[in-house]
């Protein structure tokens, strides 16, 4: 009905907005410091001078370092899903997933040596690949969820978790040659790769329209 207000439609008060603000300031403190300093020379007081906060105040966000460096990465995670569920209907779902992970990607939001100080950060320090490797199921799982939502998938289809499971472990193997390789162009990898597993979906969905 025009003028009823549905709860779910509403944006973020600005209560969350702040705390969203707050989170971010610390994970990026956290990190800042870890990058200038080292990890195992970064404290919580630290962080929270860096961010502008009280220790208490850290506290109530994060239980540890590293999972303060690793929390927008893990808040992008859960979001892939979400980033699929915009995606229209009629697109074909290899063009689909491929849009949702380029939009989940934070691309040109840093700088690429940033970037790639930071992941490199992550894979020399055990207590950040811990961490980190949460992020990475999280992120499969909710790329699988909104895969097997998009295709009607029954109970049990292991179409939805090989898919996602492909898709995200292309991504990881474009990072690694990126790395590795100082004249790579890490969004044509991208392309690349994500053109390579194509074929997979278009399947899915050729054999989805003749079920239909």
């Amino acid at each position: 009905m025009d003028g009823e207000n549905h709860h779910g439609d509403h944006p973020p008060g600005l209560r969350e907005r702040k705390k969203a603000e707050t989170r971010e300031a610390l994970c990026e403190a956290a990190t800042r410091l870890a990058l200038n300093h080292g990890i195992e020379n970064v404290r919580v007081p630290d962080i929270a001078a860096e961010a502008g906060v009280s220790p208490r105040t850290y506290n109530n966000y994060f239980s540890s370092v590293p999972e303060a460096i690793c929390a927008v990465a893990a808040d992008r995670a859960t979001a892939l899903g979400d980033e699929l569920r915009k995606r229209s209907p009629q697109e074909p779902l290899a063009d689909a997933i491929r849009g949702a992970m380029i939009a989940n990607d934070p691309g040109g939001e840093v700088e690429e040596a940033e970037r790639k100080e930071f992941v490199r950060l992550i894979m020399h320090t055990p207590a950040l690949r811990g961490e980190f490797f949460k992020a990475v199921v999280a992120r499969e799982n909710s790329l699988a969820e909104a895969i097997a939502e998009r295709i009607g998938s029954p109970p049990g289809d292991l179409f939805p978790r090989l898919l996602a499971s492909t898709y995200c472990g292309a991504n990881r193997v474009v990072i690694h040659r990126w790395l590795n390789d100082d004249n790579a162009d890490y969004r044509a990898l991208l392309r690349e790769a994500f053109d390579l597993i194509a074929p997979m979906a278009a399947a899915r969905d050729k054999a989805t329209r003749h079920a239909a």
